[in-house]
C-alpha cells in the first residue's frame, strides 16, 4: 500500500509519561482513556505532559467520539482516518482503525483505499467518496471547492457540515502531535 506520508518511527522526542502517575496526572489520564483500557494510550500520556492543555481538550475529544455528536459513527471514522492518512499519522490511523473500524463496517478495500494516495476513490461507497474528497480539499486547499460543498449538502445538514470541519481540523491537530513528538506506535494498533 501506498500511505499518504511516511511516518518516522525514530525515537519518541517526548516520550509518554510513565506510570506510577502522580494524582493529578494520573486522574487526568483516567479521564483521558478509553474506558475498558487498562493501559492508558500513548497520546495521551504524551498529551499529559501540558496537564492544563490535556484537561482542555477533554471536551471536544469525548464530544467529537461520543453519541450526541451530530454524525454518525462511519461518517466520523471515515473523516479521522483520511485525515490521519493524509497527516501520515499512522499512530492515529491505527487506533482508530483497530479501536472503530469494524464498528464502521469497513472493509478491506474501505481501509485500503482511505489510506493511499494511488487507489482509486471511485472503490468507496458514494457518501464515504464525498467524505475523502472533503478531507482532502481541505488538507491540500484549506478551503472547500463549490461543487463539492453543494454535493456535501445534499448529504449534511449545516451543523452536520460544521462538525466534520471541525473533526477533520481536530484530527489534523492531533496528527501533528502524534508525528512531531513521534509518539510511539500502540502494540495493538493497526499498521499501514
Amino acid at each position: 500500500m501506498t500511505t499518504l506520508a511516511a511516518t518516522d518511527n525514530s525515537a519518541p522526542r517526548i516520550r509518554p509519561l510513565e506510570a506510577p502517575y502522580p494524582e493529578p496526572i494520573a486522574d487526568l489520564l483516567a479521564r483521558m482513556n478509553p474506558p475498558g483500557r487498562a493501559e492508558v494510550l500513548a497520546l495521551f500520556r504524551v498529551l499529559a505532559i501540558n496537564p492544563e492543555l490535556a484537561e482542555r481538550t477533554l471536551g471536544l475529544g469525548r464530544y467529537l467520539l461520543g453519541r450526541k455528536a451530530a454524525i454518525d459513527l462511519r461518517d466520523r471514522e471515515v473523516v479521522i482516518t483520511r485525515v490521519c492518512a493524509r497527516c501520515g499519522a499512522e499512530y492515529e490511523w491505527g487506533v482508530h482503525i483497530a479501536a472503530f473500524g469494524d464498528a464502521a463496517g469497513f472493509s478491506a478495500t474501505d481501509r485500503r483505499v482511505m489510506a493511499s494516495v494511488t487507489e482509486d476513490l471511485e472503490l468507496l461507497a458514494p457518501r464515504d467518496r464525498l467524505l475523502v474528497q472533503l478531507v482532502d480539499q481541505l488538507h491540500d486547499t484549506s478551503h472547500v471547492d463549490d461543487a463539492l460543498w453543494e454535493a456535501l449538502g445534499a448529504h449534511w445538514s449545516p451543523p452536520q457540515l460544521i462538525e466534520l470541519m471541525m473533526l477533520a481540523g481536530w484530527y489534523h491537530a492531533v496528527s501533528y502531535v502524534c508525528n512531531a513528538a513521534r509518539v510511539p506506535l500502540e502494540k495493538w494498533a493497526a499498521r499501514w
